[in-house]
């Protein structure tokens, strides 16, 4: 097989022709045969596998800078924002290894796009669907294996060669990729890897013209290659699961039991009363500025975690940690500088932390967790003082 036909797949549905180009996101060979590929062919349209979000953030570069960090806190996005910076550091690292921008074979797909006046399909599904159909379908332990992942993926200084990366290509390492992925997340391959290469393999073929090359992740090729010949509904595939009514019933559930049963002791013994408010109090409200402190958040910051968490816990609708944010926020605020070094602070454990946008958000969900935290050892021991005072 000669280098200009490595990883090209191309398949005749009916009278259009379908060129399928399997890239590693990092990997400048990837780039540069996406060029080749397109200048040569000459195709009616070019698939890239992005949506419009990522698109725009390829086409903005600059649009960290137009971040309001207020507004992030206050619509409840602290902890996806973190998460798509986390889920892009490996990448980002192996990229900054390899003297390449992450997603350099998409941007190149874009450009020679328009170079060669083809039709430019963006093929991908919303990057948010995507994540509300894994978190909506993985059930507790996925969540947690999801996040224990992910977290390992930004403490990790593995690294790999060019030729390992090239390889990874190929289908027999991508058959063993995909395996691994199923045996260990056997829920999160279905939204995905299945799910999104039925919707690729959709947009591609109702791409118009009689010639389609589509820039995709070598990991959809061989989905795509059986999904292609079948009719998928884009609707459904976009649909968003509903939200499950357990988080809210037992988001109120706990406050409830808890105001229940100091309520009660306060009447029954107001001594045994006093002490489970105090318990609560400092169980909650020392866990969240603990869990702050980790963030190295502005003192006042602490303190307001340390307040308003055991006030928080007691409402499902308000958390500790965005009001820890705004105060990390106010007296730490990002300047442009903190947006200009965000794409490269993130590919390292201390750049998350040296950061003052990811600070911010490290203490939004820190404070969070040590609240939760105190939420249940703090009910457990109201609790215990209500039985041992009965």
């Amino acid at each position: 097989m000669s280098t200009m036909e490595e990883n090209i797949t191309r398949i005749q549905l009916g009278e259009k022709e379908l060129i399928l180009i399997g890239t590693a996101h990092v990997s400048k060979q990837s780039a540069e045969q996406v060029k080749q590929v397109i200048e040569d062919e000459q195709p009616d349209s070019v698939c890239v596998e992005l949506d419009e979000q990522r698109y725009q953030s390829i086409k903005n570069g600059d649009q960290w800078k137009n971040t309001d960090i207020f507004q992030v806190i206050k619509q409840k996005k602290a902890s996806l924002l973190l998460m798509n910076l986390a889920i892009s550091s490996f990448q980002k690292r192996m990229a900054k290894q390899f003297g390449i921008q992450a997603g350099q074979e998409m941007i190149q797909g874009i450009e020679s796009a328009e170079k060669t006046g083809a039709k430019l399909v963006l093929a991908d599904r919303n990057i948010q669907t995507t994540f509300a159909r894994i978190w909506g379908n993985i059930g507790f332990s996925g969540k947690a294996k999801l996040l224990l992942s992910i977290i390992y993926s930004i403490f990790s200084n593995e690294t790999i060669s060019e030729e390992e990366l090239e390889k990874m290509k190929s289908q027999d390492m991508l058959d063993g990729m995909l395996k691994d992925l199923t045996d260990n997340f056997p829920t999160l391959k279905k939204p995905l890897i299945d799910e999104r290469d039925q919707y690729l393999a959709q947009k591609i073929k109702k791409a118009p013209g009689s010639k389609v090359v589509a820039v995709l992740g070598a990991a959809h090729v061989p989905g795509i290659k059986e999904e292609i010949h079948k009719d998928h509904d884009l609707k459904k595939l976009t649909k968003r699961p509903p939200k499950s009514k357990w988080p809210k019933i037992i988001g109120w559930s706990i406050p409830i039991l808890i105001i229940s049963i100091i309520a009660y002791t306060f009447l029954a013994n107001p001594e045994a009363g006093t002490q489970q408010t105090i318990s609560w109090v400092l169980w909650n409200g020392t866990f969240s500025a603990v869990g702050t402190a980790a963030a190295l958040a502005h003192p006042l910051a602490i303190l307001t975690a340390f307040v308003a968490a055991p006030i928080t816990s007691l409402n499902p609708l308000i958390a500790a940690g965005w009001f820890a944010g705004f105060v990390q926020a106010y007296f730490r605020r990002p300047n442009v500088a903190d947006f200009d070094t965000l794409s490269e602070d993130v590919t390292s454990v201390k750049g998350f932390w040296r950061n003052k946008v990811t600070r911010i958000l490290l203490v939004v969900i820190l404070a969070n967790i040590g609240s939760s935290l105190g939420t249940f050892i703090g009910g457990a021991d109201v609790i215990r003082l209500f039985f041992e005072n009965l």
